[in-house]
């Protein structure tokens, strides 16, 4: 049974590599889940994940796993992301045996298996949180070590399936809290971060010059250069990116 130690580690986490790490020895540990792939985004597109620059994504695996998985994006053609953006709660990775049965597999889904099946994920379950808004989708696949079945991976499951939906549920619960950078690897100085919150409390310009004491022509440079390291058009996009990571009034010491 999950301890009230354990959700209380979750819940006191101050940054998602904290929270990460904490997340990942109980799945490992605990349940024998040994490579995890977490994606959240404010930003999605009808079936789509959106841009992959908008996306948090946490894992354990491999970095040539994840040159060919993540980079190239191919993650977004994974059957279990498919069942992940159109339905919530848990789902036994022999569900992909439903999708080769039905015909259902694109050649893109079929790279994903292929790929999958040489670096040995093929067993395993993907969760697929509740969403807090149209736009956002958030989900996890836990895979069991390369030398499990899909059958142990379903007897865990059966055990201690509850336990586990729950942990997770908490741990993403609080990520969503947590400030963080997304996918892009792009970030914004603190001051350009400064910037943006004077301006989302309302202060024009000339008012964040005075306070800062600079010119107005440097307010507006770091400005541009906050929207231009997010990918936005306006400061108001910039503040609502900044808003959506959790970086408002959040600066370094």
């Amino acid at each position: 049974m999950v301890h009230c130690q354990t959700l209380t580690k979750i819940m006191d986490a101050t940054s998602n590599d904290e929270l990460w790490q904490e997340w990942l020895r109980l799945m490992i540990q605990d349940f024998g889940f040994d490579r995890l792939l977490y994606v959240s985004t404010r930003f999605a597109t009808g079936s789509a994940l959106g841009n992959a620059g908008d996306q948090l994504i946490l894992t354990n695996y491999c970095e040539d796993y994840l040159r060919e998985f993540v980079d190239t994006e191919l993650y977004q053609h994974g059957p279990m992301l498919k069942w992940a953006l159109n339905n919530t709660g848990a789902c036994s990775w022999s569900a992909i045996a439903e999708f080769v049965s039905k015909q259902e597999i694109t050649p893109q889904m079929q790279d994903v298996l292929n790929l999958n099946k040489r670096y040995g994920v093929t067993a395993g379950y993907t969760i697929s949180f509740q969403p807090i808004n149209e736009r956002s989708r958030s989900a996890i696949s836990l895979a069991m070590n390369q030398n499990k079945s899909q059958s142990e991976a379903d007897a865990i499951w059966m055990k201690h399936g509850d336990e586990i939906l729950l942990i997770n549920k908490v741990a993403h619960t609080k990520s969503l809290t947590l400030p963080h950078n997304t996918s892009s690897g792009k970030r914004l100085t603190g001051r350009q971060r400064e910037v943006l919150s004077w301006v989302s409390d309302g202060k024009t310009i000339q008012d964040i010059a005075k306070i800062l004491a600079v010119s107005p022509q440097t307010v507006e440079k770091h400005l541009r250069l906050a929207r231009d390291t997010l990918g936005v058009e306006t400061t108001a996009q910039a503040i609502l990116r900044l808003a959506l990571q959790n970086q408002i009034f959040v600066f370094p010491a």
